[in-house]
């Protein structure tokens, strides 16, 4: 004669789908056999200069394939703002980004709504080689403002919008960008070097 507990069964079933979905206690790296890249202060600083003196906002220093994502490196500098423009908001809808703020203070407005939504151009330079497929707007509604200064870190999940609101006199951050579907095209050292005319 077979006894059959209605809860037992339950419970057995759920520990075996635990014990499927157990991770792997030998897993492989996800990037094999990858090299470290190392980024000196001074190769920074030199974006931060050319920035200045040509008027740049945003330039890539990295874009490195670390197995199962790309991972970049931008510099950022922004001049004064007293007010943002038409359409200053973006957004990316496959990029992550993390900034770490360097010198200067702003105003940063964060958020997914984003108020009179437009495609941001395919041919766009940021588009095309930094930060992918995306939009602009007017505006993030419920959006959430930061006061920014050095040593602050903020994370803009992909499809966040983003917008500085007001910068004092200048703000210098350095930017990480997460691609997990690989759209950015890659960038060693030498073609930092290359693009920094070194």
């Amino acid at each position: 004669m077979r006894i059959i507990i209605p809860g037992l069964a339950v419970l057995g079933l759920m520990t075996t789908a635990a014990l499927a979905q157990a991770p792997n206690p030998n897993p492989e790296p996800s990037c094999k056999m990858c090299e470290g890249t190392y980024v000196p202060a001074e190769e920074i600083q030199a974006y931060t200069k050319k920035a200045q003196a040509e008027h740049r906002v945003d330039q890539q220093v990295r874009d490195i394939d670390i197995g199962k994502a790309h991972i970049a490196l931008g510099v950022e500098h922004r001049g004064p703002l007293d007010k943002p423009g038409a359409h200053a908001v973006a957004e990316h809808d496959l990029v992550s980004e993390a900034y770490h703020i360097i010198d200067g203070t702003a105003t940063l407005k964060l958020g997914p709504n984003l108020v009179n939504k437009e495609r941001r151009p395919a041919d766009e330079e940021t588009v095309r080689l930094y930060n992918g497929p995306g939009n602009n707007a007017d505006d993030i509604k419920d959006g959430v403002s930061y006061n920014l200064k050095a040593g602050d870190v903020v994370f803009i999940p992909a499809g966040t919008g983003h917008l500085f609101t007001q910068i004092d006199d200048h703000i210098d951050y350095i930017m990480i960008r997460i691609d997990p579907d690989k759209i950015t095209p890659l960038k060693d050292e030498a073609a930092s070097k290359a693009y920094l005319g070194q």
